[in-house]
């Protein structure tokens, strides 16, 4: 009799490792052709540069939107060296490789922001640092007392290590793989739902993530469970029973009916209806 347990359906039970991993790169999947086991430029491209200080160089994703709608919040409080020119990096076709967009981020992903306003231009990756880079910068949206200022990064820091189990976990099994595998939908289906319980319960007592403020975890936390609770993100929301969430669902709808999240969730975005996409953005009539 035997001791292991036996394999779930639909395990690919032939596979084992090799003794050193090699780069399969007929792996499949829907970005199989962007993606590679190695850093770094791949070709010389320049990228353009606008008239405004800040230059965003990223695409309408919900990593992209947190700092889209983060831009256009700071504009509508009057935050005039807020302007911006949003250029469109599209990751399918590999923008993301060119080396004038290396050089800012050397990790190859969308947004990247250079802020021509420093006597030498600063370059801010990662999206959540952007975020915290702007607040910091026009002192809004993030809170100056330390407890209330903990509890913003808290979950700021919190959406940056859920949000992978969500788009590279559940999202990528359950839409993009090439095969099914019951075993990992289920893994990470199990984990986006206690991500979703814990936002749930959060906001229960709360107006906002934080409390009564809105804030800089609100933007990041909204542009990828926002997605989950209303957009049908990875076509799985009857899959996931986002609806349940009703907490969850209250909050985002109350920030979809702010003009400036309307805004930022249009910049670079090329897809969709004709009304929402500005795939550009270099002034506030890119929205007319």
């Amino acid at each position: 009799m035997s001791d292991e347990a036996p394999a779930p359906p639909n395990y690919p039970a032939d596979y084992t490792p090799a003794p050193v991993w090699e780069w399969n790169t007929a792996n499949g999947g829907k970005f199989a052709n962007i993606n590679r086991p190695t850093s770094g430029a791949q070709r010389e491209k320049k990228l353009p540069v606008g008239e405004h200080p800040l230059q965003l160089y990223s695409l309408g994703t919900p990593n992209g939107v947190k700092v889209t709608v983060m831009l256009e919040e700071l504009l509508a409080l009057g935050h005039s060296g807020a302007e911006y020119d949003a250029w469109l990096i599209n990751i399918g076709d590999g923008d993301q490789f060119g080396s004038d967009f290396v050089a800012i981020n050397p990790n190859s992903k969308i947004p990247a922001l250079l802020d021509h306003s420093t006597e030498t231009p600063t370059r801010v990756f990662e999206s959540a640092a952007i975020l915290f880079y702007l607040a910091e910068k026009f002192g809004e949206f993030l809170p100056s007392d330390p407890s209330a200022r903990a509890e913003c990064m808290s979950w700021l820091m919190w959406q940056m290590g859920s949000a992978p189990y969500l788009g590279g976990g559940f999202g990528h099994f359950y839409a993009y793989a090439p095969f099914k595998i019951e075993y990992c939908i289920d893994r990470f289906a199990m984990e986006v739902k206690r991500q979703m319980d814990v936002l749930d319960q959060n906001l229960a007592n709360r107006r906002y993530l934080c409390g009564d403020d809105y804030t800089i975890a609100d933007m990041a936390v909204y542009s990828w469970y926002g997605a989950v609770a209303l957009h049908n993100i990875y076509n799985a929301a009857e899959f996931l029973d986002v609806t349940s969430y009703t907490n969850v669902v209250r909050w985002a709808n109350e920030l979809e009916e702010r003009p400036a999240v309307q805004r930022g969730r249009r910049v670079n975005r090329p897809w969709g209806p004709e009304e929402d996409r500005v795939p550009e953005r270099h002034s506030a009539s890119d929205f007319d």
